[in-house]
């Protein structure tokens, strides 16, 4: 099966796990040499002990040069997901000043000034009128008002016009219907 390509990061994790694997089995062996070494000093083997103990010392040389190496590993890879981030924060960045831009092209400093400017007005006008207002009209003003604005209502109802042939003089009779349900008044809102 293909493989996949691996990031940056992943090879550098891959690479810091290994050296931790490394380093647990360095500190097991560590374990077992001294172990050891006591054993040769009661055997009276001093020499051996002495040489086994020497390679203990370099091998936790080699311990301390892992752990160093683990945390340079830690710190690249914590510095290129940062610098992921920061790329990605740049892109969006670039998206944005390139929707301003088409923004800008659409729309000029002066129209939005226009608008700014005719808005403006418009409020400062209705502004003026509220004034006017609220200091001149009475409460009679406020009913004659609103008794205008009824009146203009009723005005502008379409009512059926009336028929212009005369009515009959007898109603024709209407048979009766059964069971016809009662109509409802409703209140008006």
């Amino acid at each position: 099966r293909p493989s996949r390509p691996v990031s940056p990061p992943q090879t550098l994790k891959q690479q810091r796990d290994k050296l931790r694997q490394y380093q647990k089995r360095l500190s097991l062996g560590l374990e077992r040499e001294r172990a050891l070494a006591r054993q040769l000093l009661r055997d009276g083997k001093k020499e051996k002990a002495l040489l086994l103990l020497k390679k203990k010392r370099y091998q936790e040389q080699l311990l301390d040069k892992t752990e160093n190496q683990i945390s340079n590993l830690e710190r690249m890879v914590q510095d290129i997901e940062f610098t992921q981030i920061e790329m990605k924060v740049i892109e969006g960045l670039k998206i944005g000043n390139e929707c301003l831009n088409k923004m800008h092209q659409v729309m000029s400093i002066e129209e939005v000034e226009r608008i700014i400017g005719e808005t403006q007005d418009a409020v400062e006008y209705q502004r003026q009128i509220d004034e006017l207002l609220a200091g001149s009209l009475t409460e009679e003003d406020e009913d004659a008002i609103l008794e205008e604005l009824n009146a203009i209502t009723q005005e502008q109802l379409e009512l059926p016009e009336v028929p212009s042939e005369p009515l009959p003089e007898k109603i024709p009779e209407v048979s009766p219907i059964k069971n016809r349900p009662k109509a409802e008044l409703v209140a008006a809102s």
